[in-house]
């Protein structure tokens, strides 16, 4: 099965290296000409993931069709952007097994990156990658597991075999709404956790916000038919807790500087951001009770303080676990 991964920022490189290091042809695309140049030439994304050498089997390119000829793409490009890119190009998803990167929740849509292709390429099989990874350890050959999820079990086997190396071991799944939305979910919890540490909260306070705010994620999915099962695993609370005890996750870190100066440079990749803003949209239209996911995203529409969204969910009314 031929591999592209579309989408030249960090993870997507990681990607593209991973799959490339035993020999195996992969196609990098980028939409800067110049970025695919360079990467051609000096062999490294430095902008995006210095210091890693890509293989002599990743092809960098910048035509987009070209690319899109692989049977299997990996889209990682931003979960806000997904839409757009995959509306630009419908005639090229054709019959295409589309493995969604990104993690989150539209907030045009309230669709996560599975509805997305559905609604955009309704001919090709979508599927998802998700998981406690960092570009970093991928890139570097790191032992890591992810979740592949797909509803066409006999295309999830065949991805799942292409798509696996001696270091990166991926685990089948046919739960696309569990795999989903514990991927953007977690996102969200770990800008709060970020927040309580650069507070000065504490530990424990992280330790409760991770745990509550799992019950958080549970609530949501199960409500849209996920399977618990699938939460208690990687694509789960798996990836919740990597994200939520270490800087090198986006959203974390970013919670951390909101803490700890009650304001940060937003960035696109932080998709914790929009994800709370359209989750809290959807907990309040759905009469589901998500206080973690409310208080965050009143913190980044400027409504609450940091303290005062510790203080109102400090003072909650007392009730069983």
């Amino acid at each position: 099965m031929s591999v592209a991964v579309l989408g030249a920022g960090a993870f997507g490189t990681a990607l593209a290296v991973a799959l490339a290091r035993d020999g195996d042809p992969v196609r990098l695309w980028a939409r800067d000409a110049g970025q695919v140049r360079a990467m051609a030439e000096t062999r490294e994304n430095a902008e995006r993931l210095p210091g890693v050498t890509l293989p002599d089997s990743v092809e960098p390119v910048s035509d987009l069709a070209h690319a899109a000829e692989a049977e299997c793409l990996l889209l990682s490009v931003p979960m806000q952007s997904l839409s757009d890119f995959l509306k630009a190009t419908p005639d090229l998803w054709r019959g295409k097994r589309l493995v969604a990167c990104c993690k989150g929740v539209d907030l045009a849509t309230g669709l996560g990156p599975s509805g997305l292709i559905a609604a955009a390429a309704p001919d090709a099989v979508p599927a998802l990658l998700s998981g406690p990874s960092f570009a970093v350890d991928i890139a570097n050959g790191l032992p890591t597991a992810l979740t592949l999820a797909s509803a066409d079990e006999t295309a999830a086997r065949a991805m799942q075999e292409r798509l696996s190396t001696a270091v990166l071991r991926l685990y089948r799944s046919t739960d696309m709404a569990g795999v989903e939305l514990g991927g953007a979910l977690k996102n969200v919890i770990a800008i709060a956790c970020g927040m309580a540490i650069g507070a000065g909260l504490g530990e424990s306070a992280r330790a409760a916000l991770m745990t509550r705010g799992y019950a958080e994620i549970l609530r949501l999915a199960m409500a849209r038919g996920a399977q618990r099962e699938t939460l208690a695993g990687l694509s789960g609370l798996g990836d919740l807790v990597l994200t939520c005890t270490s800087e090198k996750s986006r959203n974390y870190a970013y919670g951390l500087r909101l803490g700890q100066a009650g304001k940060a440079e937003t960035l696109a990749t932080t998709e914790g951001i929009a994800t709370a803003r359209a989750v809290s949209t959807l907990a309040a239209r759905e009469g589901l009770e998500m206080p973690i996911t409310t208080a965050i995203a009143a913190v980044l529409d400027g409504s609450v303080t940091v303290e005062q969204a510790a203080d109102g969910l400090l003072t909650r009314p007392l009730r069983p676990e």
